[in-house]
């Protein structure tokens, strides 16, 4: 169904009527309107995941369409989902949340969380509709997803865990049923630490910036690492003290404008939570749907200040080491978990993706037809030798003279071919990313093994987070310096390269499992993607890299310098572009990748990777087969 844009009317085309859900859409989006104070806000009816894009040309909300004659509670989901959108506007400023959210993938991730229950309890403590309409939204939510029958920690993400609680400090209401297992796993840890900090969260629900430090102080007694840029300004302001600035008349001016902005920020936001009541419309009818994903206008530009310095020093081959690889595993994804919850996240993947994998589905059979086309029989003729021409017998007959005609089929180079995908599992990947990348690299196996190309689908991660049993044995040998790597790695092998795609089918699910996605060390992961091609006998080996930025992992980085996982991945792929047979792609989700890789693209949405990787390998299907770099075949004998 196309995306429809409402506005409401009451006027319509002679001879024709309304269907049943029009007035509810249009009571919907004039509610959206009022409570986000946004009379030119964009709502649009589709199918596709709901949405909320906010930027300095306005602002613009795709919300599920409902059907014709929805329920009672597919009413109260729909209003949920439009009031957290309009809470969202409302309540929240981008540019306060950018400045004062943590680096850390998963510090960030519970920030956000914990941001989006505040916004959403202002709305809730004054309205009582409201509060009924967020709640069946986010039961709703809960039980549609895999945490409801979670069993211990792993399964169930702390950042949820961590805003139903704040929801239940700021507005005193239980967890939804959907979301009980959950809360009651973390909460003897969250209270235990962080009890305190949740209790004076309710004192600043109206001021962000000071609602973000309370969320800051939470973090660290969660031992959580919560650095910002809010941070670093401070860390910079406190290190020139002692200097006096030149112009102390100006520096004094400055600091006033700087206060007065502050004052001016905190009063725009108690007069939005105040007259949020004055535009609160009650609607009548809608259906379900998840949370809304976000897209902030200033998140390139996040990203480039969250990337580390690009490396100034020698290239040719840094001093990089590991701790101890004693408790590193490679390991199959389903030795990781039980055959019946290995088959319950498939489910879960598959109903998740019911809409994509039709699109990638579309993307992944015009590959095969580019393959197919390449892989009909060519044939050379009028040879001297080969097989007989029986279409040229005739002139033999007719010319005695005429000397027989021979055939040769033409060697066809992709035929003996095998793909690696490598996909990033840190923590930074959850949620819509490793879904398409999981869907992607399904339907993508499927297509290719179709067409006799070998497909092998590995991930990389880490154990744990902050360094696990590697650091525990760094402290305890007394921090010797310069340890090198301080984590343990987790190389996941989700299909072999000879498996076939009906076995490894459901190990594919294991991406969805909520505790796997930790940190990600890339360098050395795309080493041991590369030295596992090295050691198969296809003449043509292509690995494929997906992954959504730098190598990230807060324990290796904090007693090394700030590039050393990042010196050492330039490394490792200079030496494979240059030096391999093996021709190595990227692809970077929301993250430019073209500065570490030669061959790449960079996606903004997740949703844009199955055309970029179907049409990174019909690219690569299409050229000739490229000639192996000198010392190749002494390369690959010596890894066979």
């Amino acid at each position: 169904m196309a995306t429809v844009d409402i506005k409401p009317t009451n006027r319509r085309p002679p001879g024709k009527s309304d269907a049943p859900n029009e007035p509810f859409k249009r009571a919907l989006v004039s509610c959206t309107r009022a409570m986000a104070r946004r009379p030119d806000l964009e709502v649009a009816f589709a199918p596709d995941k709901p949405s909320l894009v906010s930027g300095p040309d306005g602002a613009r909300a795709r919300l599920p369409d409902p059907p014709r004659k929805p329920s009672a509670r597919e009413a109260a989901i729909l209003r949920g989902l439009a009031d957290s959108m309009a809470l969202r506007l409302a309540c929240h400023n981008d540019a306060v949340h950018r400045r004062n959210a943590p680096h850390n993938p998963a510090a960030r991730a519970l920030f956000d969380a914990a941001e989006q229950a505040r916004v959403e309890a202002i709305g809730a403590r004054r309205m009582e509709g409201v509060a009924a309409n967020l709640t069946a939204m986010l039961d709703d939510r809960f039980h549609r997803s895999p945490y409801a029958d979670a069993r211990d920690r792993d399964d169930a993400p702390l950042e949820e865990a961590v805003a139903l609680l704040v929801r239940e400090r700021l507005t005193g209401l239980a967890p939804p049923s959907g979301a009980a297992r959950l809360v009651e796993l973390w909460r003897p840890v969250i209270e235990g630490k962080g009890s305190a900090e949740l209790d004076k969260l309710e004192t600043t629900i109206n001021d962000q910036r000071a609602f973000a430090r309370s969320l800051h102080r939470l973090l660290a007694s969660l031992d959580m690492p919560n650095d910002s840029e809010a941070d670093e300004d401070e860390n910079d302001e406190s290190s020139d003290e002692d200097s006096p600035p030149e112009n102390a008349e100006d520096a004094e001016g400055e600091g006033e404008q700087e206060d007065s902005a502050d004052s001016m920020e905190k009063e725009t936001s108690e007069e939005t939570s105040d007259e949020l009541e004055e535009g609160a419309i009650e609607a009548d009818q809608a259906p379900s749907s998840e949370l809304p994903e976000e897209t902030e206008a200033g998140e390139s530009e996040e990203a480039a200040e969250n990337r580390p310095p690009t490396p100034l020093g020698d290239r040719r081959g840094p001093d990089y080491k590991a701790y101890t690889t004693r408790f590193d595993e490679i390991v199959d994804a389903e030795d990781l978990c039980d055959p019946d919850e290995l088959q319950r996240l498939r489910d879960y993947l598959d109903k998740q993706l019911q809409n994509l994998s039709s699109v990638v589905g579309r993307l992944a059979n015009r590959l095969q037809r580019r393959l197919m086309a390449q892989q009909s029989r060519a044939w050379e003729f009028d040879l001297e030798e080969g097989i007989l021409d029986s279409a040229r017998l005739a002139r033999v007959v007719i010319d005695a003279q005429q000397p027989l005609s021979f055939k040769r089929e033409k060697d066809m180079d992709f035929r003996d071919t095998v793909v690696t995908m490598l996909i990033d599992n840190s923590g930074s990947m959850r949620g819509r990313p490793i879904t398409v990348a999981a869907t992607c690299a399904d339907i993508l196996a499927r297509t290719l093994e179709r067409c006799g190309v070998k497909v092998e689908i590995l991930g990389f991660t880490t154990r744990a987070w902050k360094g696990g049993q590697a650091r525990e044995a760094w402290l305890q040998a007394g921090k010797p310096a310069n340890p090198g790597r301080l984590n343990d790695l987790r190389h996941l092998v989700y299909k072999a390269a000879d498996a076939p795609w009906r076995r490894a089918r459901k190990n594919l699910g294991l991406m969805m499992r909520e505790g796997l996605l930790k940190e990600n060390i890339d360098g050395e992961a795309l080493d041991w993607a590369h030295q596992r091609l090295l050691g198969r006998s296809e003449q043509r080996r292509i690995l494929m890299m997906i992954s959504d930025g730098a190598p990230v992992d807060d324990s290796t980085l904090s007693v090394n310098s700030g590039n050393y996982l990042e010196r050492h991945l330039r490394h490792v792929i200079e030496e494979i572009e240059t030096r391999s047979p093996v021709e190595l792609i990227a692809i970077g989700i929301g993250h430019d990748v073209t500065r570490y890789y030669r061959r790449a693209v960079t996606i903004v949405d997740a949703e844009e990777l199955g055309g970029a990787m179907t049409e990174k390998l019909a690219e690569l299907f299409d050229e000739k087969a490229a000639p192996a770099p000198r010392g190749s075949a002494r390369r690959r004998e010596r890894a066979a």
